[in-house]
């Protein structure tokens, strides 16, 4: 599949929202259907899976613009960018062969958003239709101008992405 065909979905909410857990459902519940699905994990505090000492961190230190690490089974490319790439640059750059992409921490990407509210946080919802909101997840219904999930169907939610995005019928 070409990567600008990849349909974007963002799972947003504020911290310890469920945001990682819904995704972990749904990635369970969309590959047990027959998809192949890819994530994208926004850090904004940066992360480093390289590490000093180690023989790939000497090759980037030498000056090496990237590196890959690779053993069977599983590769990883360590590159400096020139900046905070946005979802469909990061898509574009380096997902190939999903169906789609489910990207948690971009809150402020025009692409449809799903987002996870729980009422023990007490917090303002982040997301309005304006912001291409297209469900809301929560343990609690909410009065929203999007379909509102209850947070354990993942099941639901992953119903509502195969029909938007993914053609509207598994693949098994």
């Amino acid at each position: 599949m070409i990567a600008a065909m990849i349909p974007l979905v963002s799972i947003v909410g504020k911290s310890n929202s469920g945001k990682t857990t819904l995704i972990e459902k749904l990635v369970v519940e969309l590959t047990r259907r027959g998809h192949r699905v890819a994530t994208i994990k926004h850090n904004r505090h940066g992360f480093d899976i390289d590490h000093e000492g180690k023989d790939s961190w000497r090759h980037k230190q030498a000056g090496a613009v990237a590196v890959v690490v690779a053993s069977p089974g599983r590769a990883a490319l360590i590159e400096d960018t020139p900046g905070d790439y946005n979802l469909a640059e990061l898509r574009d750059r380096y997902i190939r062969d999903a169906d789609v992409i489910l990207a948690e921490g971009f809150k402020k990407n025009p692409h449809p958003k799903v987002e996870v509210c729980r009422t023990e946080l007490r917090a303002e919802r982040l997301c309005g239709a304006g912001d291409n909101l297209i469900a809301l997840v929560g343990d609690r219904p909410i009065a929203a101008e999007v379909p509102w999930f209850d947070w354990n169907d993942a099941a639901a939610v992953a119903d509502m992405i195969e029909r938007r995005f993914l053609g509207g019928k598994e693949r098994k």
